[in-house]
């Protein structure tokens, strides 16, 4: 693929995210399938309230992620700059889009680089699974390391290459597991695993402790279908088994779930996390930090910097909601609420071995 295709392509991306059609329709996150139990006599103030979480090597007084937004066009760059300084300012973690492209075109490597308007923010990279393993896992550090990154994201996303035009595909997914523990080794640890909207299992996510992974991103169904994204870029025709598996994967609720089930991990769950009782929801399935990325880049792109911030605003003021209405005065106490799961959330629960009673 040209460099030109490449940055249309995220061009692309950006204006669907904006304004196309790119979430399913109903509850595919099965966030409405959780009921916590309600506490009329909190004996909470909004002040008592303790939103801190561990996160790696960081401490974070709220409990949110910005994930993977952009970068490559100059339009983007933008984007990045602006919404890492809100996320500097906010004490929150921010996440960079695929750098793939500055393989292709050295020159955008300025729309990755954000550290002159954000130079505390937590920083995180992003390089494809495919591409760590295709460049060698010296070439990735460099990359990683050109834009004074904090951590590394490696996204997962077969179902998203699968679907894209010929050119733009990849179509071998081996050696993923191997690739994973030498970037590890290599960052000393500094590598958070992420799927791009369809889920990981617990099985995936054993496998990828096991190799020294300490965090991962569920990213499952229920926001943004990045396949129904690709499908929109092409033709009817081309589109027809793109839109037939734009709902595939494993719904956000049900992968933080399955997630949590493993012992001394670091878990953002995201994929339709766009209100702050959602985020609640997660964070009480065992999540450590709830990721969002369109409704915040859809907040910018109508309102600027006002819009962006007024977006996780609303989230931190919903998860402070779920606290105080739970009699949960920090997110650790939040996990041990009691809750209700609806029957898709708990037939999902015990396909993936987890245990409610």
């Amino acid at each position: 693929m040209s460099v030109k295709a490449s940055l249309d392509r995220k061009i692309d991306h950006i204006d669907l995210c904006h304004t196309g059609s790119v979430g399913l329709h109903g509850d595919p996150g099965l966030f409405g399938d959780v009921r916590l139990l309600h506490n009329a006599m909190p004996e909470l103030a909004v002040s008592d309230l303790d939103l801190s979480v561990p996160f790696l090597d960081h401490h974070l007084s709220t409990p949110i992620m910005v994930t993977g937004m952009t970068g490559g066009p100059a339009r983007a760059g933008e984007i990045n700059r602006e919404i890492a300084s809100i996320c500097e300012s906010k004490g929150i973690p921010f996440g960079l889009g695929s750098q793939r492209i500055m393989l292709k075109d050295p020159s955008t490597a300025s729309t990755f680089q954000v550290r002159k308007t954000a130079p505390d923010v937590i920083l995180v990279g992003n390089l494809g699974i495919n591409q760590v393993r295709d460049l060698g896992v010296s070439r990735a550090v460099e990359i990683f390391e050109s834009v004074e990154a904090d951590y590394l994201a490696v996204h997962l996303n077969p179902a998203m290459e699968l679907v894209q035009p010929g050119s733009e595909a990849d179509s071998d997914f081996r050696s993923g597991y191997e690739t994973v523990a030498r970037l590890v080794d290599a960052l000393s640890g500094r590598v958070i695993v992420k799927e791009c909207g369809c889920g990981l299992s617990p099985k995936v996510i054993r496998r990828l402790n096991g190799v020294g992974v300490r965090a991962v991103d569920v990213s499952g169904v229920g926001g943004t279908s990045w396949v129904r994204v690709e499908a929109l870029r092409q033709s009817e025709q081309e589109a027809s088994t793109a839109f037939d598996f734009d709902d595939w994967g494993i719904p956000t609720a049900a992968a933080t779930l399955g997630a949590a089930t493993i012992d001394g991990l670091h878990i953002v769950a995201s994929g339709g996390i766009d209100n702050g009782r959602k985020a609640g929801h997660a964070l009480a399935l065992g999540a450590d930090l709830v990721g969002i990325a369109r409704p915040l880049l859809q907040g910018f792109l109508d309102h600027g910097r006002e819009g962006a911030e007024a977006v996780l605003n609303r989230i931190v003021t919903g998860i402070k909601m779920t606290l105080l209405l739970t009699g949960s005065p920090t997110v650790d106490a939040l996990k041990q609420a009691p809750r209700v799961l609806g029957p898709r959330l708990s037939q999902w629960s015990k396909m993936l071995g987890v245990n409610e009673d």
